[in-house]
């Protein structure tokens, strides 16, 4: 064999080893924990990202951000990115154990939705939508306080209208009632409103939106959504379980803030990091997620900025 067939079997080999072998990109998996209020715009984000990567495979679970929390840090599972509907349970159960950083990225607020044939609908306003629930022919839900942030926002809620509306014992009398409807996340409420098993529940406007689920928006001072109420929502407190067992957190009420992490030990951080970056651009995942009515932080505010890659620095700024 001369020298020239020699060449041309090196090209021809290294050809081979190029098509056998895809580049990086290429059939890689990117394991996404979230809250459940974030199921549909992560499915639509995740569809989108993949369709710009061609390879790439995410795989998303769903559950209450409490318990996507403990899935990690006491399940020891895999995990790439977490998203959270409360950026306290990364701050508190995640940073610095197993997360560097903090990305709050989206904004949200406590709303009454309507079943299909809820009882006293029609009568229902922002100013006696809690004695309809009192009623004993209403039948309302809500989420484990203990696994999603929805359900101890729900028992703020609950605390603040007590207060704003003047009512003594309002919380004791919702909270002792109808807990036959708890449930380990808000969007498992869903299928309970749909079927008319319960005529109300404590769930996120975005959550109703994405659904196209009639809703009661509530006043400021009870919906956990006005930054300038920030000090009355602090009024109400919410004890949950804590990282080990008889260890509990206080909950403080505050405005909704969602955020979101890459793991330290992620399998796939690179890959991770750039799903985050698609998440923060103004032009691909924050138009998904405004799309399905969930507001945005523009720009996206980090805790730990100073350990952010390169790469998601220059579309964030410092919390």
């Amino acid at each position: 064999m001369n020298r020239f067939t020699r060449v041309l079997s090196l090209i021809a080999l290294i050809a081979l080893m190029v098509s056998c072998n895809p580049s990086k990109t290429k059939n890689q998996k990117l394991i996404v924990f979230h809250a459940g209020s974030l199921s549909l715009p992560m499915k639509e984000m995740a569809a989108a990202f993949e369709k710009e990567n061609p390879g790439v495979r995410v795989l998303l679970e769903s559950n209450g951000s409490v318990a996507c929390a403990r899935k990690i840090t006491d399940l020891k599972q895999p995990c790439d990115i977490m998203a959270s509907a409360d950026y306290k349970v990364i701050d508190q159960m995640l940073v610095p154990a197993y997360a560097d950083w903090n990305m709050a990225f989206g904004l949200n607020e406590m709303a009454i939705v309507f079943a299909p044939k809820a009882k006293y609908a029609s009568e229902m306003n922002g100013q006696n939508w809690y004695k309809l629930l009192e009623k004993k022919d209403v039948r309302f839900g809500r989420s484990d306080p203990n696994a999603d942030p929805c359900g101890y926002r729900a028992v703020q809620c609950m605390q603040l209208s007590e207060r704003y509306y003047k009512n003594q014992g309002l919380e004791k009398t919702l909270l002792n009632k109808d807990n036959g409807y708890i449930r380990p996340k808000e969007v498992d409420l869903l299928a309970l409103l749909e079927s008319n098993t319960i005529d109300y529940t404590f769930l996120y406007r975005s959550v109703a939106e994405q659904h196209h689920l009639k809703y009661l928006v509530l006043p400021d001072s009870v919906n956990l959504k006005n930054k300038n109420l920030a000090d009355w929502y602090a009024t109400s407190s919410v004890e949950i379980n804590g990282k080990k067992p008889g260890e509990k957190i206080a909950q403080k009420g505050e405005p909704m803030i969602y955020s979101i992490t890459v793991l330290k030990n992620a399998p796939n951080k690179a890959l991770a990091e750039k799903f985050v970056a698609f998440l923060a651009d103004p032009q691909k995942g924050k138009t998904i997620l405004e799309k399905n009515g969930q507001p945005c932080v523009s720009p996206v505010v980090v805790k730990g900025f100073e350990k952010l890659p390169a790469s998601l620095k220059k579309l964030s700024v410092k919390w």
